[in-house]
């Protein structure tokens, strides 16, 4: 399915999105970036300017002049997500300032600083049971069940007997954030029919914790309280579906991203087993070079200016994060992984891999304490890692980059 039509008038247009890329779409980043400042396509009849350079993704990332307009009644962009009570990662200040201050009280450092033990455990038993036999899916038999067991488990509190219908609820959900004007028909079925039953599932699940709170975030949620302000069971229960994906997909897609790019950069894998302290940086690093989240939509909140070109009240925008992390004026040689980068008295400047302003992931902490010990674990127990034989597959995502499967050697 090609749903992306070039605006006939611009030039030039945008064609990243074509599943032709999708293995590899980094190349088409890089062409449009030294054609322009902005590229122009369709989404259905809707004519969307597309971002791939770093200054101009900043810019609107970072500006209140930009934003969903959802509640405003002004985004061209169609998405049923920004309808769900709680899902604040649509909504724009200050309505999103009440639920991200609430979340906040929720979700403190103290809090997710305090789950470190609990993540490095949990790797351990999970690499105990996956390298006995020689070969690792670090997709199915690390990633996966470490995100179930802390997103699932120790935040939304999801005893471990219903977890494994997370898995299928939050791919189904993630692939249709991408633009409807992008999804297959069955893509769209297939979100409405996990939202409604996630969305079941979790107004349960609240109903327990409002009557028998227990050691998860999803209790502190629940009871938290601001100036009298509580939140609402549909709001909760949105919470959670956002929780569920965002987190899920964060977690599981650096891991496999980051521990790809190193399998597939050798110099690198010796430099971080022999250097074990540059993990930070290496995480840094991925997150720039391959990043999970490749883009994700704006609207003109007010008449504004970005990269030259004048933008309306209502107009829309498409920010490729993952195109700026390439940006070749900001990160010298960009296509080339370096997990020292990010490293010593003068780092590369920050990337946008969690975003910039009111939006900035609220989940990156965590993300980062796992990615941390997950991959760490695994170099330091397999000391022979490497790609088994196959070829990769991705997820039909646009907007979530993570592998289908990663398998290797031991």
């Amino acid at each position: 399915m090609t749903a992306v039509h070039t605006d006939p008038e611009a030039v030039p247009g945008f064609d990243a999105f074509e599943p032709v890329h999708r293995a590899d779409p980094y190349p088409a980043f890089r062409r449009a970036r030294e054609a322009s400042a902005a590229c122009s396509l369709r989404l259905g009849d809707v004519p969307v300017t597309v971002f791939t350079r770093y200054e101009e993704c900043a810019t609107i990332l970072s500006s209140p002049q930009w934003g969903h307009g959802y509640r405003a009644g002004i985004s061209p962009f169609r998405d049923p997500g920004a309808r769900i009570p709680g899902s604040f990662v649509r909504m724009d200040p200050p309505e999103h300032g009440r639920f991200r201050s609430l979340v906040n009280k929720a979700f403190t450092p103290r809090t997710v600083a305090s789950l470190v033990p609990v993540v490095e455990r949990v790797v351990e038993s999970l690499l105990d049971a996956a390298l006995d036999r020689g070969e690792v899916d670090v997709i199915a038999d690390l990633a996966v069940p470490l995100a179930l067991t802390m997103i699932g488990g120790r935040v939304l509190g999801v005893p471990a007997p219903d977890r494994p219908a997370l898995r299928g609820w939050e791919l189904a959900i993630a692939r249709g954030t991408d633009p409807d004007e992008l999804l297959p028909p069955d893509a769209v079925a297939a979100r409405s029919l996990a939202a409604r039953d996630c969305a079941a599932y979790f107004a349960g699940l609240v109903a327990q914790r409002r009557a028998e709170p227990a050691d998860d975030l999803l209790s502190a949620l629940v009871l938290v309280e601001e100036h009298g302000d509580r939140l609402t069971e549909p709001e909760l229960v949105g919470i959670c579906m956002l929780l569920l994906v965002a987190g899920m997909e964060t977690s599981i897609n650096l891991i496999g991203n980051g521990v790809l790019a190193l399998l597939r950069h050798p110099d690198q894998l010796a430099l971080l087993r022999a250097r074990p302290g540059l993990m930070a940086s290496a995480l840094e690093e991925m997150l720039r070079y391959d990043l999970p989240t490749q883009f994700t939509i704006r609207v003109a909140l007010s008449d504004t200016e970005v990269g030259g070109r004048r933008f309306a009240r209502g107009d829309g925008v498409i920010v490729v994060m993952a195109s700026a992390g390439r940006d070749g004026a900001v990160y010298p040689d960009p296509d080339r992984f370096d997990i020292t980068r990010f490293d010593g008295p003068t780092p590369a400047r920050r990337h946008l891999g969690f975003s910039l302003g009111v939006h900035y992931c609220l989940g990156a902490p965590l993300a980062r304490i796992e990615a941390s010990a997950a991959i760490g674990a695994l170099l330091r127990r397999a000391p022979d890692l490497a790609l088994a034989s196959g070829e990769l597959s991705y997820l039909p995502s646009l907007i979530h980059r993570g592998l289908v499967r990663l398998p290797a050697r031991t």
